[in-house]
């Protein structure tokens, strides 16, 4: 299955993925094998028309050429009646296909056993999902596992609990556990099953034989299939989907009618509970998941616009690198045609902001405007990334996913860490090296900064669920319950990788909260007590873990030999499936408004990439280039995708995924700060900071800072790694238009309105140099001359009229947010 998982999650999804079958109708299976009176086989009708496929499922007629041998409903469920051979004749549209239907056992019922049977039933109708029997404290004194991850916990349960009221072999109807389930008795979860069900019928059997446990040598479930794996969709078009059950016995169930079907995108695609996707009105893409049992599969849905597009117009389009070819194609798919080339206003701007996050003086914008040079671009690009300020802007991202709670670990191991965290980005250290000394990390917090990262996560699965989701973009989460309910992972694989954590020792004062300032020292411990770490154990079998990689298999490691070494060289090998993608998924994300995974770490099939093939070439490029993150960024920022304009055109306004345009984002707290300051010419101060620091500097979210608080900084007492939002609030526009720090900043005697009041520009000159400042462009026409009346209004002086024009372009959204 996680072979599967993995080949889903990387495969484009192209055109070709349509079968290129004949003109005509075909079905799904061609041939159906019915094995029991509890078989069933839900067909899926395609109607073929030069490289376009039609679900006719819903509107297609159904006969059975032997109705006591075969029955087929209306939706095209093929059923047994008795054993023999018939044929189903399928007719849509004035075309037929004929399915051979083959018959056995038809009055033998397989035994019905609770993991194989029963288990599946409660979990397609949500008797164990979350808001349901498998919450915490279960509902109504029945608890569940949840998502049937433990099977012993829920069969005693069933079976045992409320002295053995829920089930009764003697009389099954009678039993609580059908009872509630078809409204016979009240019910918070209202009524389930109708008595002429099969699931009825089902659990109705199992009751009777007297609750069997499924045989430890029966069949196991293998995996999984969804038909089709992937489909092209026109606007509102319907496709129905059929799960098919693999055991280890090479047989096979379909399991449509006990799936669960999700939609990753229901907006574009949704899905209904019997399996039937619905394409959307806009156009976009989704992953429908089908999930049985432990297992899941996904069908790749993408829904283009009605209307195609000459072929020409995406061959003419530039390829400034091999970015723009994929990104080319995955619109061509969609029909969606890219937005404009950014003005060199807007890209000066947007570079700066992008690469160094403060603002271009108006000098600067003046010189690169007047540049006719034909690759000013690059080379801007290049001098920005050798600029100081690179450092800190892409050091303070980092300190959101890596910077303990100050309260939790100490402030001078915080600022330690900081102190090594933009180090590391100054000498523009190799990322793979930068994970490598922090996932090995030794020594005293007061010496060694990435030692503090094991200061303040100190338990071996609390340091899973940071390092799987920071380094792979793999939440592990779930999986430290039970089964991920969207995922291959387990408890097993979970405790497998915290046993990496398990030696490692500490010795010194520890934590002391809220005042933990002493030092502490990290180091491989003997794995024998608690200052020198423990083993780690499942927490429902007692079993002693051993270091394992996810999908990979136990390490046999020496005694004298730290597993963080051995995990750290997994986690950066070059065969590692999720180092580089998380990475160069996290980037592009900042760069380009939206991750090709969103969000960037949480890498999944049921999560899939929007175009897994830039994804991996993005990943392969980095590799190519040493893991080098200013390579990166680079790369991105000269592609002609990153320099689109922000403006839609009429085939792309609805595209959120795709970059046919470049996204909009509301900027970071720090930068915002630093641009007010430098618009207003006041700086700002911070507490335990050198006088003229800029925010994006400040090494503690202890340092007070209203400004910063309402546009997102996180909580100085939540624990990394925090993801910010770029929302806007209510708070956010009340704070720009009545801050009394900002009100202070913009009437400064020293401040930027002062000297421009006092100067000899004229109000139009005046006018040229605030929007420079602000917005790094030269006002419209109609714009100047809007703001040189604010001096010629009654009352007005020059430093008034300066002060209010400068307010206002502050209170923007073309100042707040990076175009």
């Amino acid at each position: 299955m996680r072979s599967l998982v993995l080949t889903l999650a990387v495969l484009p999804f192209v055109c070709a993925a349509q079968a290129r079958a004949a003109d005509g109708l075909s079905v799904f299976p061609s041939a159906v094998t019915l094995d029991g009176t509890a078989a069933r086989q839900q067909l899926v009708v395609t109607e073929t028309s030069g490289t376009t496929l039609a679900d006719r499922t819903g509107e297609a007629g159904y006969r059975s050429s032997a109705p006591g041998v075969v029955v087929v409903s209306a939706g095209g469920l093929v059923t047994p009646v008795g054993d023999g051979n018939a044929v189903v004749t399928v007719t849509a549209r004035g075309v037929s296909a004929k399915v051979p239907v083959k018959v056995r056992n038809a009055g033998a019922a397989a035994p019905v056993t609770f993991e194989r049977d029963v288990q599946p039933i409660l979990t397609r109708y949500g008797c164990n999902a979350g808001p349901c029997h498998g919450k915490a404290r279960g509902q109504n004194g029945f608890q569940l596992s949840l998502l049937a991850y433990d099977n012993d916990f829920d069969f005693q349960a069933i079976t045992a609990e409320a002295r053995g009221r829920r089930v009764f072999p003697a009389n099954p109807a009678f039993s609580l556990l059908l009872r509630k389930a078809t409204g016979q008795a009240p019910h918070g979860g209202g009524k389930k099953l109708i008595e002429s069900s099969p699931e009825y019928r089902a659990l109705a059997t199992w009751i009777a034989n007297g609750t069997p446990r499924t045989p430890a040598n029966a069949p196991r479930l293998e995996k999984v299939t969804v038909f089709p794996e992937s489909r092209l969709l026109a606007l509102k078009a319907p496709q129905q989907l059929a799960v098919t059950a693999h055991y280890s016995d090479g047989s096979t169930q379909d399991v449509t009618n006990l799936a669960q079907f999700s939609s990753s995108e229901s907006v574009y695609a949704a899905v209904s509970a019997a399996g039937e996707v619905r394409a959307g009105p806009i156009p976009g893409e989704a992953a429908v998941m089908a999930r049985f049992a432990e297992k899941f599969a996904v069908c790749r849905v993408l829904i283009p616009l009605p209307t195609g597009v000459d072929a020409a117009v995406y061959e003419r389009l530039p390829r400034n690198n091999f970015i723009d070819g994929l990104v080319w194609k995955k619109l061509q798919q969609l029909n969606i045609t890219p937005s404009a080339l950014a003005t060199d206003a807007q890209f000066h701007r947007r570079a700066y902001l992008d690469v160094i996050g403060r603002l271009p003086t108006p000098d600067e914008t003046r010189a690169f405007l007047a540049d006719q040079e034909p690759k000013k671009r690059e080379r801007l690009l290049d001098a920005l990334l050798e600029r100081p300020e690179y450092a800190d802007f892409w050091a303070n991202k980092w300190t959101d996913l890596l910077r303990p709670n100050p309260y939790h670990t100490g402030m001078k191991a915080t600022y330690n860490f900081d102190q090594w965290i933009r180090k590391s980005f100054r000498e523009n250290k190799p990322y793979d090296q930068f994970v490598r000394e922090i996932i090995t990390a030794n020594g005293s917090t007061f010496t060694n900064g990435a030692a503090v990262f094991y200061r303040n996560r100190r338990e071996p699965d609390e340091l899973t669920t940071m390092v799987s989701q920071l380094f792979l973009g793999v939440r592990l989460d779930c999986a430290k319950c039970h089964h991920h309910p969207f995922e291959v992972w387990g408890q097993d694989d979970f405790y497998s990788f915290a046993a990496f954590f398990g030696r490692i020792g500490r010795s010194g004062v520890g934590i002391s909260a809220p005042i933990s300032g002493s030092e502490e020292a990290v180091f491989l411990g003997s794995g024998t007590g608690r200052r020198g770490g423990s083993t780690v154990r499942h927490p429902l079998t007692g079993k002693e873990m051993t270091p394992t990689p996810l999908l990979g298999k136990p390490l046999d490691l020496s005694p004298d030999r730290d597993p963080r070494e051995a995990l750290a060289e997994w986690v950066t090998a070059p065969e590692n499936p999720f180092f580089a993608k998380v990475i160069a998924n996290r980037v592009w994300a900042d760069l380009m408004g939206r991750g090709i995974v969103d969000p960037v770490d949480d890498l999944r099939a049921t999560n899939p990439a929007s175009n897994p093939e830039l994804l991996e070439a993005l990943a392969t490029n980095f590799r190519k280039n040493k893991c080098d993150l200013k390579s990166l960024v680079r790369t991105i920022c000269l592609s002609h995708a990153y320099q689109l304009s922000t403006t839609p055109n009429d085939r792309n306004a609805s595209d959120l995924r795709n970059y046919s345009r470049h996204y909009r984002q509301r900027l970071r707290a720090e930068v915002l700060l630093d641009m007010v300051s430098d618009v207003t010419g006041v700086p700002e101060r911070f507490e335990a900071m050198p006088t003229g620091s800029r925010a994006v500097e400040v090494w503690t979210a202890r340092s007070q800072s209203v400004f910063l608080d309402s546009f997102g900084r996180p909580d100085p007492n939540q624990d990394p790694p925090c993801e910010r939002t770029a929302d806007t609030t209510v708070v956010q526009a009340l704070h720009l238009m009545n801050s009394p720090n900002l009100y202070r900043k913009v009437t400064s005697d020293e401040g930027r309105c002062a000297e421009l009041a006092k100067g000899k520009k004229t109000p139009g000159e005046i006018a040229d140099e605030l929007y420079l400042l602000a917005y790094s462009r030269l006002p419209t026409e109609s714009e100047r001359t809007k703001a040189v009346k604010r001096f010629e209004k009654p009352g007005a002086t020059r430093r008034s009229a300066t002060e209010d024009l400068l307010w206002a372009l502050i209170n923007t959204p073309e100042f707040v947010f990076n175009d």
